[in-house]
C-alpha cells in the first residue's frame, strides 16, 4: 500500500543516472505479470536505454519534461478477440491487458526508487507520435505503440496531488450509501 500511496506521475526533470538493465528487466517483468483478458497477453515492451535512440524518440515527442529521462519503455498493444460473445460482438482486451500492465510497471518503478508519468494521449493523438517512434522501433505493423514512460530518478521535488476523500468516491451497498 505505500508503494501505491506514494506514485504520483512526475513531470521534472530527471537525474543524469543510467537506469541499470537489471532494473528495467524488473520493471519490465512487473508490466508482463499483468493479468491479461482470456490471457491473451496483448501488451509487448521495448525497454530504451540508448541515448542516441532516447534522443530520437525525444524528438518525436516534444515533451519538456520527460527530455531528460536516461530510459523509457514503450508500451505495444496487438488487437487479439478474445472471444464473440452470443450476438457475434468481438470481445478484445486490449486496452485493460496494457493498462494493468502499465499500473504494474508504475508501481515497481517507485519501489525501486525511480519516477515516471504515463505518458498515452501524445502518443496517440491525431499527431502520431506513437507511430513515428514505433517505426524508428522496427514494431511490426500489427502491433501499436500506445504509452511511453519515461524511467529515471527525481532531480526535483515530486509533486503530491491532493485526492477527494474517500467518502466522496467510494460507498458500501449502493452509490452514495454509508
Amino acid at each position: 500500500m505505500n508503494t501505491i500511496f506514494e506514485r504520483h506521475s512526475y513531470r521534472g526533470k530527471y537525474l543524469p543516472e543510467p537506469v541499470p538493465r537489471a532494473d528495467l528487466t524488473r520493471i519490465m517483468e512487473a508490466g508482463l505479470a499483468a493479468p491479461s483478458g482470456c490471457n491473451k497477453q496483448t501488451t509487448a515492451l521495448i525497454g530504451v536505454d540508448d541515448p542516441a535512440m532516447l534522443s530520437e524518440i525525444y524528438a518525436i515527442m516534444g515533451q519538456p519534461f520527460c527530455a531528460t529521462a536516461p530510459a523509457v519503455i514503450c508500451v505495444l498493444t496487438k488487437r487479439v478477440v478474445a472471444y464473440k460473445d452470443g450476438w457475434g460482438n468481438e470481445r478484445c482486451y486490449g486496452v485493460q491487458d496494457y493498462s494493468a500492465a502499465i499500473e504494474n510497471m508504475l508501481l515497481e518503478i517507485v519501489a525501486l526508487g525511480y519516477q515516471s508519468c504515463w505518458i498515452e494521449g501524445h502518443v496517440t493523438d491525431a499527431d502520431e507520435q506513437g507511430k513515428r517512434i514505433a517505426a524508428l522501433l522496427g514494431v511490426p505493423e500489427e502491433y501499436a505503440l500506445i504509452c511511453v514512460l519515461p524511467v529515471g530518478k527525481a532531480a526535483e521535488p515530486v509533486k503530491l496531488v491532493r485526492k477527494r476523500p474517500f467518502a466522496d468516491r467510494a460507498w458500501f451497498n449502493g452509490f452514495g450509501k454509508d
